[in-house]
């Protein structure tokens, strides 16, 4: 059993995060969500939480169980950071090493692997500031999995950004966890 991190944001596609979850819990891992405030306009925290079977954190004043804060002691347990769906902002946040929510912090404090699945705007997603940042998310060693090069998007425009599918998302995340450490 893995430790994995669900990073959840607020794109239209953060429904698809109970699934993820779901099927990653039914996989036998220990799956913490942590959202960014705009996902919970998409998805609440209740659903994750009875899915994961653990809390969920969405903000900073939500660690108040522990001396050690909570964003840092899921960094340090994590096998995975799998983020899905992120957005644009997110993306900047993490490339530019800002941190204004418990994930971006996360991300930050991590040592472990880190996948990211962007869902947006294709216009969002081919734009070169996000592009840039895809970039330099790569270098620092982040994977990607998608997003989808066609589909329609719930903006009414067709095009890339779709979520990938949460199989070949899952299928991602074990192929990374089946790593030996020193290679991940």
């Amino acid at each position: 059993m893995f430790t994995i991190i669900l990073g959840v944001t607020g794109s239209i596609a953060a429904h698809k995060a109970a699934g993820i979850a779901s099927q990653l819990v039914k996989d036998g891992h220990d799956v913490h969500c942590v959202m960014t405030r705009s996902a919970t306009e998409f998805i609440t925290a209740l659903t994750l939480q009875v899915i994961s079977r653990n809390p969920v954190l969405v903000s900073l004043e939500d660690e108040k169980q522990s001396w050690k804060p909570g964003h840092i002691d899921l960094a340090d347990r994590a096998d995975l950071l799998l983020v899905a769906p992120a957005t644009a902002n997110t993306l900047g946040n993490f490339a530019n090493g800002l941190a204004p929510d418990p994930l971006s912090g996360i991300y930050l404090a991590t040592r472990a692997p880190v996948l990211i699945a962007p869902a947006m705007n294709g216009k969002m997603w081919q734009h070169p500031a996000t592009q840039r940042n895809v970039d330099r998310l790569s270098q620092d060693g982040c994977q990607f999995i998608g997003p989808e090069d066609e589909g329609m998007l719930a903006c009414g425009y067709s095009g890339p950004g779709r979520l990938m599918a949460q199989d070949q998302i899952i299928t991602a995340a074990e192929k990374i966890l089946s790593q030996p450490a020193s290679q991940s």
